[in-house]
């Protein structure tokens, strides 16, 4: 259930959850609209969300699959 919070959880409460009170910042970063970055931003933290699942969740098995055989 960890897993599952961590890989899709977390991304869907920053993306969807944050989007409503992120929409009514008037800042720019770069030039870019605040809720621009903010989504974007959100494509590199979910792919480390999925990264920090499989390291932490799904690695381990496929290691001591590798030392039985």
């Amino acid at each position: 259930m960890l897993k599952l919070f961590i890989g899709i959880g977390i991304p869907y409460i920053g993306v969807v959850g944050l989007l409503p009170k992120v929409a009514s910042v008037d800042l720019f970063m770069f030039g870019v609209p605040f809720v621009y970055a903010w989504i974007f931003a959100w494509f590199v933290l979910t792919s480390g969300c999925l990264l920090a699942c499989w390291r932490l969740f799904d690695r381990l098995p496929a290691k001591a699959d590798a030392q039985a055989r």
